[in-house]
C-alpha cells in the first residue's frame, strides 16, 4: 500500500501500455499515422483514451460532445464506445487535420455515429442550447484552444443532464501548472479552470494524471 503515486517510468509506462490497455488496429493505425504529423503532440494518450473508452461504457453513454477533435482519436475511442443509437457532435476548425479523422471514423465503420461541426465551437454549442439541448448530453470532452477552456466547459455544464460528466484535457499542461513564471494566455487560463472546477459547487471533481491531466466534472 502507498499513500503517494507511483512514479511512470519510460519502461513503467511500456508496461502499462503492453498489459494495461488492450488495443484495437484501427486505433493503432491513428495513433502511427497522427505520430507522423508536426502537431502529433495534440492527440491524447493511448491510455487516455482505454479510460474514456470504458467511462462511456461505465455511464451508459448515448449523446456526448467533443470540442476540439484533431485527427479524430478521442472521437473514435468513444463513438467504438457508443450503442447503435450513440452520438457525438464533434466540434472543430479544421479541415485539414479532420479530413484525417474521417478516414479512420469510416475504417472503423462509426461515421455515422459522428457529426463534424466545422465552426468555432462557442457557436455549436450556443446552437445547441437555443434549440432546447439543454440537459440532455451524457458527456463532453474538452480538448481544444486552451484560452476559451472556461467558455466550453461553461456552455458543456448547460448541455449536460444532472449526473453527465465533463473530461477536460490538457490540465496538468507539462507541469506549467505549478510554475508561476508561466503566466502566458493558455497556462492562465488552464490553471484558472482547474482552480473553478475545484471551487465549483455545481460538480463533483477528480483530476486524474492519465496523459497530461484529465479532470472529471460530474454535474450534480
Amino acid at each position: 500500500m502507498s499513500s503517494d503515486m507511483t512514479r511512470i517510468t519510460k519502461e513503467l509506462a511500456a508496461y502499462l501500455r503492453g498489459v494495461g490497455n488492450r488495443d484495437l488496429e484501427v486505433l493503432a493505425g491513428l495513433r502511427e499515422e497522427t505520430a507522423k504529423l508536426p502537431m502529433s503532440m495534440m492527440q491524447i494518450s493511448q491510455e487516455q483514451g482505454t479510460f474514456m473508452h470504458n467511462l462511456i461504457k461505465i455511464m451508459g453513454a448515448r449523446k456526448t460532445l467533443e470540442v476540439g477533435t484533431f485527427t479524430g482519436y478521442s472521437s473514435l475511442v468513444v463513438a467504438l464506445a457508443l450503442p447503435d443509437d450513440g452520438s457525438i457532435i464533434a466540434c472543430d476548425l479544421s479541415d485539414e487535420w479532420t479530413s484525417i479523422a474521417r478516414t479512420w471514423w469510416e475504417k472503423a465503420g462509426v461515421a455515422g455515429k459522428i457529426d463534424l461541426r466545422l465552426q468555432p465551437a462557442t457557436d455549436t454549442l450556443d446552437e445547441l442550447i437555443e434549440q432546447g439541448e439543454a440537459g440532455t448530453f451524457d458527456f463532453s470532452f474538452i480538448d481544444a484552444d486552451k484560452a476559451n477552456y472556461d467558455d466550453y466547459y461553461e456552455r458543456s455544464l448547460t448541455l449536460l443532464r444532472v449526473g453527465g460528466v465533463i473530461a477536460v484535457d490538457n490540465v496538468l499542461w507539462g507541469g506549467s501548472v505549478i510554475d508561476e513564471a508561466r503566466q502566458d494566455e493558455d497556462t492562465v487560463a488552464i490553471r484558472a479552470l482547474n482552480q473553478k472546477i475545484h471551487d465549483d459547487e455545481r460538480v463533483d471533481m477528480n483530476m486524474l494524471p492519465l496523459g497530461d491531466g484529465l479532470t472529471l466534472a460530474i454535474k450534480r
